[in-house]
């Protein structure tokens, strides 16, 4: 009997491991939550998905449909520059030119050199604030980390003189010149991985000759090379996204990015409204490097940002 009985128990317990964790109310809860959270998250890209493949003319006398009215792709055609002024009228649009393909260059251009400068110089600072010794470092660490207290907004006139008196204004320098070097953020974000980094290999390249900057690039940012990817893709995201400092310093055609060019495209409406359909089709090919760029490295982002110590 009391074989049978224990029998009994282990063909449970096989059971409950087969099966599973018994699912609680709280289980479906959190559930339900996260479907609620990403239904609101992609829910403004669908409406921007139907609004691009809709006609303006649909989209007057049906605003409220959930699918595309009058499916069409005249408005793609529109932003690409793919039709003349004639029929751009004739499609309901606002008329307006938008040079898609330069204003996507002039983005990529700017989002990489921030992002390759700023990866560098706040790598190279981070080394400084957490590897070498020297007099004063924490208290100018703790300088650097009080700017993050400081919004954005405050520096910008002061910054936007600076580059009028160099010069720079209307030119991808200008553009880039306030984040190209660091932040504090990203000075803070890699000092906190290369402080997990033992000491004793860095000491271990130094007994073999290597000089700060031998231990740098040879030791630390290979041993960091997934934070270092993460925050390089961080700082490309904000630049590419930055609408506000380049709107002010570059003003003219050939160094407008692609999200002041979408401004720009809105306020042109020479037929009283704007060209919706053609402002979310560019606003969509716009996210579309971003969202690739997420695609490929999301999991290794969320992955890192939880990073804690070496594997």
């Amino acid at each position: 009997m009391a074989i049978q009985t224990k029998r009994s128990a282990e063909a449970k317990a096989l059971a409950r491991q087969h099966n599973g964790p018994r699912k609680t109310v709280g289980h479906w809860v959190a559930w339900a939550c996260l479907i609620a959270i990403l239904v609101i998250t992609l829910v403004p890209f669908y409406w921007m998905l139907r609004t691009s493949l809709s006609s303006m003319q649909g989209l007057s006398s049906d605003p409220g449909s959930i699918l595309p009215v009058d499916f069409t792709l005249d408005a793609y055609r529109r932003v690409f520059g793919l039709v003349d002024l004639k029929e751009n009228l004739a499609q309901g649009g606002a008329g307006a030119a938008m040079n898609f393909w330069l204003y996507l260059r002039n983005s990529a251009i700017v989002a990489t050199v921030v992002m390759a400068g700023q990866t560098l110089f706040s790598a190279m600072a981070a080394y400084a604030f957490s590897r070498l010794q020297w007099k004063g470092r924490n208290l100018v660490f703790t300088f650097f980390l009080s700017a993050l207290m400081i919004p954005s907004i405050f520096t910008t006139i002061p910054n936007f003189v600076l580059i009028k008196d160099l010069g720079l204004l209307n030119t991808f320098a200008g553009i880039v010149a306030p984040t190209f070097f660091m932040t504090p953020f990203a000075i803070f974000f890699l000092r906190q991985f290369f402080l997990a980094i033992p000491r004793e290999v860095e000491e271990a390249a130094r007994i073999d000759g290597a000089s700060s900057m031998g231990v740098f690039f040879k030791v630390i940012v290979p041993m960091a090379k997934a934070p270092i990817t993460t925050l390089a893709v961080l700082t490309f995201i904000t630049a590419w996204n930055d609408y506000l400092w380049p709107l002010l310093v570059g003003q003219r055609e050939e160094v407008r990015v692609l999200t002041v060019a979408l401004g720009i495209f809105r306020s042109q409406t020479p037929q009283g409204s704007p060209d919706w359909a053609g402002l979310m089709a560019g606003a969509l090919m716009a996210a579309v490097p971003i969202i690739i760029l997420f695609l490929i490295l999301g999991k290794q982002i969320v992955n890192n940002l939880g990073f804690s110590g070496l594997k």
